[in-house]
């Protein structure tokens, strides 16, 4: 089977490699550091396309594992959010975010409202075309929402979650992360560093959770349900989480056509596992002392927090320290979900601390390992991009709630949201009915 996946991953690149030198007899000309134009441009192209199509299947994971984890009667609308959030994510970022992020003047807080169009009239004086990371670009957005999605679970109305999802993917998002990946005003004046996105992506995540989850309210009304709907699902879920995690850190590399570039990807490829490894490693440590037993839920965000620590900086580090990063990571999951747990703030996901606590810790470790980063800029970075997220989700959340409603009644609660916001249709009667509005 390993073998099998290897090829099927190596296939497009080794084919795009053959296609460039069988059109371009320059192929390999500038010598062994770096390829032919045509050849940098399809190496290029394949790097977006293949990140963006991993990313797809995180994202694909991270529906699985939150459904998993979900009470049974949740489990087919919880997945469906996340699909939705990821639809709505591509919409917003062609309405409004791309724009909004890579259209920002050099020091500046705002891009451009306006929409997406392609541009191409020389592709090959660029390297790739300007559509090739679009998938990438558009599904990356969805991840931060999918994010609240997890935290705020079967409590949150449907309609409520999707607007905030959609003010995520097209606001939010793309303006905080045009300051520092944009060229923006933190990039203009800090050593801000944040290669793959730990405070960009996952601390913003975590604080527009955070942010939901107090004005939300207290706990589910049901919690003696403790077993999810499917444990098996969600570990299979989380585990193509930890496969799409190498389309999203690889991506940020920009380029596939030097060996600078390739030896960097491959670095990072092997700090992600390992700091994967670390923070799955400790949660279950830690859990198993606490509880007697392995928190599976736990476990599971472990991983995910490993990987989100060493986001900041996946190629920089050492293996050891990859290793000592994640597993930190590792720690703050098992420890931070029981915190807010005793501050009444239910995470069934463990969303909260994966995101938000991890994505802080590896953006303020990164100086450890990376001598452009400095502690300091790290830290004004963080601050400025959870303060500008979480003020402004709590304004949105407060909004919501005020208007639409935020929360689901008790008794749709207690009849799921599969019955309340899913119609099974066809013959038999096999139908869910008795939808009571709460969507």
């Amino acid at each position: 089977m390993r073998p099998l996946f290897l090829f099927l991953i190596a296939a497009p690149f080794t084919a795009l490699g053959g296609l460039a030198a069988a059109q371009d007899p320059a192929v390999g000309g500038p010598g062994p550091q770096g390829a032919s134009d045509t050849a940098a441009y399809l190496f290029n192209s394949a790097l977006y396309f293949g990140s963006g199509l991993l990313v797809l299947g995180m994202i694909g994971g991270f529906a699985a594992m939150q459904a998993g984890l979900a009470a049974r009667r949740d489990a087919g609308a919880v997945a469906l959010r996340v699909i939705s959030i990821l639809a709505l994510s591509a919409i917003a970022t062609w309405l409004l975010g791309y724009n909004l992020l890579y259209g920002v003047q050099p020091g500046a807080l705002l891009g451009r409202f306006a929409p997406w169009t392609p541009a191409d009239a020389d592709a090959i004086a660029s390297t790739s075309p300007s559509t090739a990371a679009w998938l990438y670009r558009a599904a990356v957005p969805a991840i931060g929402a999918i994010i609240v999605a997890g935290a705020l679970g079967a409590r949150v109305r449907l309609r409520a979650l999707l607007i905030f999802a959609a003010a995520f993917a097209g606001l939010l998002y793309p303006i905080e992360a045009s300051w520092s990946w944009g060229g923006g005003v933190i990039d203009a004046a800090f050593s801000f560093k944040d290669f793959a996105g730990a405070s960009v992506i996952h601390s913003a995540g975590g604080w527009a959770a955070l942010a939901g989850a107090l004005i939300l309210g207290g706990p589910r009304r049901m919690r003696s349900e403790a077993s999810g709907a499917s444990p098996a699902l969600a570990v299979i879920g989380a585990a193509f989480v930890w496969i799409g995690w190498y389309g999203l850190n690889a991506a940020a590399e920009g380029a596939f056509d030097t060996v600078t570039h390739a030896n960097a990807m491959a670095k990072l490829t092997v700090n992600t596992t390992l700091a994967g490894a670390g923070g799955l490693a400790t949660a279950i440590v830690v859990t198993q002392i606490v509880y007697r037993r392995i928190d599976l839920a736990a476990a599971l965000a472990g991983a995910i927090g490993g990987l989100v620590s060493v986001s900041a900086d996946p190629v920089a580090p050492a293996l050891w320290q990859a290793v000592i990063i994640g597993a930190f990571g590792g720690v703050l999951v098992a420890v931070g979900g029981s915190f807010l747990e005793r501050l009444n703030i239910e995470d069934r996901t463990r969303a909260i601390p994966a995101h938000l606590l991890c994505g802080l810790w590896g953006t303020l470790i990164a100086p450890w390992s990376s001598p452009d980063a400095s502690l300091l800029d790290q830290l004004v970075g963080a601050a400025m991009i959870g303060g500008f997220v979480f003020v402004m989700s709590v304004l949105f959340w407060v909004f919501l709630k005020y208007t639409l409603g935020i929360r689901k009644t008790a008794d749709s609660e207690h009849r799921g949201l599969d019955q309340t916001e899913l119609y099974f249709g066809g013959a038999g009667g096999e139908a869910f009915h008795g939808s009571d509005g709460n969507g």
